[in-house]
């Protein structure tokens, strides 16, 4: 393959809307947030993979786990947690039934703000992926978001 071949071209213009796609949500959403709850995005992220969380088996995620649900290095969302823990969201304790285990929990502020900012997470994400529907180049990746089924999660 050379750098002017037409597969590749094809696939770095898809990369590039992909990109932009994602820029205009996170950019749309992370102002929604931060205006109206002073919240950041990864933040509201973190949350939200959180509070789905429960005590039966399998029912705790790991550091690890939670990190790749909100597409962060491990070190950055300890970080995020740390902050979190801070202003009183979450909480941290040992594992019951392995001491060096470590979970995380929402507490009842954190899960308060988080029901209080989803309406503008969703408007927000509502209004930026209609604005980009209306962009040829956008509208395919947003009619293929679209078309997810309900629940879909990354593996």
């Amino acid at each position: 393959m050379t750098a002017t071949d037409p597969a590749m071209t094809a696939l770095a213009h898809g990369w590039s809307a992909l990109s932009l796609l994602h820029g205009r949500i996170e950019g749309k959403v992370e102002r929604a947030l931060q205006a109206e709850h002073r919240l950041s995005a990864r933040e509201y992220s973190l949350l939200d993979v959180l509070s789905r969380q429960h005590d039966g088996e399998g029912g705790h995620l790991q550091m690890r786990q939670v990190a790749d649900s909100v597409v962060l290095s491990q070190s950055a969302t300890t970080r995020l947690v740390t902050r979190l823990e801070d202003r009183g969201l979450l909480e941290r304790y040992l594992c019951p039934t392995d001491r060096r285990g470590i979970y995380t929990n929402v507490t009842e502020d954190g899960l308060r703000l988080l029901e209080e900012a989803r309406p503008t997470h969703n408007t927000a994400l509502r209004e930026a992926l209609d604005q980009a529907a209306t962009e040829p180049v956008l509208a395919p990746l947003v009619h293929a978001v679209q078309r997810l089924p309900s629940g879909a999660q990354p593996a």
